[in-house]
């Protein structure tokens, strides 16, 4: 069941430096990680989009131009390409009243997830509904209309994390256990294809 009034925002922009090759690119289960992530957000909504930044011509090669934009700035860290991402979801899509932001790193991220997000914020009607795993809450997280502006004012390095601390009253919570799995180094890239 699609849900429009959510819009999904995919981190693609970083250049991997502990990788050395662009993790999104890499293969798992016969998909990359990034298309991967891509399909299972189109199951939820299509008000989704990517952000692009490293490697954009390699990474851009392997998606539809209509749902991808560039960050100039994506040198400046996650703050810059989350605050630049909110603001073209919002121009494309000006209708949505949720956001779930995701990345392309987690290689076990499926539909169901971002469904539970959307269906517990409608159970709790909390502001913030995050992923937790490894004794921690982190993305993917959703957040409703009243966070847009928060969100649009990070930059830097601030993740979304910052949010999900200053508003904790707010926060509702799924449990993502195999959300902790998340693609830094060839070292965990390997440690993935033995799972495989």
């Amino acid at each position: 069941m699609m849900t429009e009034k959510t819009g999904i925002l995919i981190l693609a922009a970083g250049n991997s430096s502990r990788l050395g090759q662009p993790k999104q690119l890499l293969e798992f289960n016969g998909n990359t990680l990034l298309n991967h992530t891509l399909e299972q957000a189109l199951k939820v909504s299509s008000s989704t989009i990517v952000v692009t930044g490293s490697k954009k011509i390699e990474i851009e090669k392997e998606l539809h131009p209509s749902i991808t934009c560039y960050n100039p700035n994506w040198e400046k860290g996650l703050g810059s390409s989350l605050n630049f991402g909110i603001q073209q979801l919002l121009f494309t899509f000006p209708d949505i009243s949720n956001c779930i932001i995701s990345v392309c790193d987690q290689p076990f991220i499926n539909a169901s997830i971002f469904f539970q997000l959307i269906e517990k914020q409608k159970f709790t009607d909390r502001g913030i509904v995050a992923s937790a795993y490894s004794d921690t809450l982190g993305i993917p997280v959703l957040f409703t209309k009243k966070y847009f502006g928060e969100l649009v004012k990070l930059s830097g390095n601030e993740g979304a994390k910052k949010l999900l601390l200053e508003f904790k009253d707010d926060v509702a919570e799924i449990n993502f256990e195999k959300g902790a799995t998340d693609i830094d180094t060839i070292a965990d890239y390997e440690q993935l294809i033995k799972r495989r």
